[in-house]
């Protein structure tokens, strides 16, 4: 149906209609616009919130639980889900709201330019009959004019008392105005003829015209909105897919979640390597005491043979290593050893794990180092080869940079590899004496140290509970009174190797151990060996083995082996 032929008289109504279409786009725009303003601040919340909960991590606090890590899929999976709301924003901004604003100053232009072509013809038709009501009104003016003087003509023909020249006068006022009246009527009917035409052509040809591109510019407005409905659905459409996949992502981490595997990471992460604490030995304080002759019980029990069936004095309870509370730290919080570079102060098991570790990151860049050298080495003869490319004197330096690096990681890695072998060879030895302990057999004579005590020193294999900052010691000596008398018994002293500086008091309740205060400096006259106790002389002479990791050792240059321990 078309406006021309049925709306040829609604020239304002359409000018309110187009009107009111431009303003639905607008309005329908600024819909859009809050649309992706929503979007968009719904993905940079999205966004924050994954920031906000997915923090920067050292490599050692990396999560290794299937939990956490399927917390941070999660995490991941949203953030992209963030993205794809980000796509939905930035699809709408461009293929709707951008495309409604530029299409709705296009309508405005069209629809301007049409209802001025409407205003035009509508004022060329004015004209038009302005002229021709112009004509008529002269034309009746003319005629009325022209019949006053017939009149005036009639009457004085017919009066007797007229004179000849007033009815002559008369007739040519008559003549006159007949003929006025007559060229009145003849321009009213050309008017008139010329009105007639120019009101056809308005009403059948420019107005049906304006207003046929009036119709084709609101159909087009309202095909518009459709197009830009469909692509406000099909915005969302396309991040179906990749939305579906960030889902069964979040499901996947879900189903990754393994309490088992959790718990496993548990014993790994927490494992110490140390073996439970063995049974206290009943402590028989009445031995030496006599039985009276009423009793007719007497100990016949020589001696000698108590002092050897005779546990090992029991440490005193007083002193804070001794406690049995703090062994195990069961329920209360491990208290924290000095960090070492040998990582000494861990559990064996931890230690090894860390000790593997650090071998294996000086490794990596032990080869990145090669690398480097040796394409240092191809460059240099690239060079030589060709001098007109650079100097190859001028890489001297770097080269000997990358081999002094070497040299300096291999030191390390040797130096971390002979830690790792100390330590697996301990738990290994550890594995075997306790074997030999479940069977009661004897701890061997020497100087290594009784199962059953503990320490949260990694060097040795043993653990003593500690407190505060103060670093364990190795296991209590043998109850073999006579185990280190016979290391002592040496007619010729030893020669002092290096010194040592007390860190901690230590009271050397059992025989062998030298008792030593705080800051007190000693002479070193035998390394370690392995077993947590150094040998050391005091300046007074006296000897005895001191706890390693309760001394800070100097040896001496000349010495052999010279190596400081912290």
């Amino acid at each position: 149906m078309s406006w021309g032929t049925e709306l040829w008289d609604q020239f304002d109504n359409l000018d309110k209609h187009t009107q009111w279409g431009i303003d639905f786009i607008e309005r329908y725009a600024k819909f859009v616009k809050e649309r992706l303003d929503i979007e968009q601040t719904y993905a940079k919340q999205l966004r924050n919130l994954v920031k906000k909960y997915c923090p920067k991590r050292s490599k050692e606090e990396e999560p290794r639980f299937t939990s956490c890590l399927s917390f941070y899929s999660v995490l991941n999976e949203l953030n992209d889900y963030a993205g794809q709301r980000e796509v939905v924003a930035e699809e709408m901004t461009h293929k709707v709201y951008g495309e409604l604003m530029r299409y709705s100053q296009d309508f405005k232009a069209e629809r301007k330019h049409h209802l001025q072509e409407g205003r035009k013809a509508q004022q060329h038709l004015d004209h038009c009959w302005k002229q021709m009501d112009n004509s008529k009104r002269k034309f009746e003016r003319e005629s009325k004019e022209a019949e006053k003087s017939q009149i005036t003509y009639d009457r004085l023909d017919n009066d007797i008392n007229a004179t000849k020249s007033e009815v002559e006068k008369a007739k040519a006022q008559f003549y006159l105005r007949t003929h006025m009246a007559d060229e009145s009527k003849n321009e009213y009917a050309a008017q008139l003829q010329n009105f007639n035409g120019e009101q056809w052509k308005h009403f059948n040809n420019a107005i049906p015209h304006i207003f046929k591109n009036l119709q084709d510019m609101d159909e087009r407005r309202t095909v518009k909105l459709g197009e830009t409905y469909r692509s406000f659905a099909e915005a969302e459409r396309r991040v179906i897919p990749i939305v579906s996949k960030c889902l069964e992502g979040m499901v996947s981490a879900a189903k990754a979640v393994d309490s088992r595997k959790d718990s496993i990471i548990v014993v790994e992460s927490f494992k110490s390597g140390f073996d439970p604490p063995g049974d206290f030995p009943f402590e028989d304080f009445s031995q030496h005491l006599s039985r009276s002759g009423s009793d007719g019980t007497i100990s016949s029990t020589p001696k000698v043979e108590r002092e050897r069936e005779a546990p090992a004095p029991r440490s005193d309870p007083k002193h804070p290593m001794s406690k049995t509370k703090n062994k195990l730290w069961l329920f209360g919080k491990k208290p924290k050893a000095p960090s070492l570079e040998d990582y000494s102060h861990l559990p064996p098991e931890q230690r090894r794990k860390r000790l593997q570790q650090r071998i294996d990151e000086l490794g990596k860049e032990l080869q990145k180092e090669i690398d480097q050298r040796d394409a240092l080495n191809k460059m240099k003869d690239v060079y030589e080869k060709n001098p007109q490319m650079g100097d190859p004197i001028s890489l001297q330096p770097k080269i000997s940079e990358t081999m002094c690096n070497m040299e300096k990681l291999r030191s390390e890695l040797h130096k971390n590899e002979t830690w790792l072998s100390e330590v697996e060879g301990k738990q290994s030895s550890r594995g075997d004496r306790r074997h030999s302990a479940d069977n009661h057999h004897h701890t061997p004579q020497g100087r290594e140290s009784p199962e059953g005590s503990y320490t949260d020193d990694t060097s040795q294999e043993q653990q003593t509970p500690q407190k505060r900052t103060t670093p364990p010691k190795p296991g209590q000596p043998n109850p073999d009174p006579h185990e280190f008398d016979d290391e002592f018994d040496d007619d010729d002293p030893l020669l002092v190797i290096g010194h040592c500086k007390a860190l901690y008091s230590f009271d050397g309740q059992n025989e062998g151990t030298l008792v030593m205060a705080d800051d007190e400096v000693l002479y070193i006259i035998e390394e370690d060996k392995g077993d947590g106790w150094t040998r050391a002389r005091k300046q007074s002479g006296e000897e005895g083995y001191v706890p390693t990791s309760y001394v800070e050792i100097t040896m001496e240059k000349n010495s052999k082996g010279a190596v400081t321990y912290i």
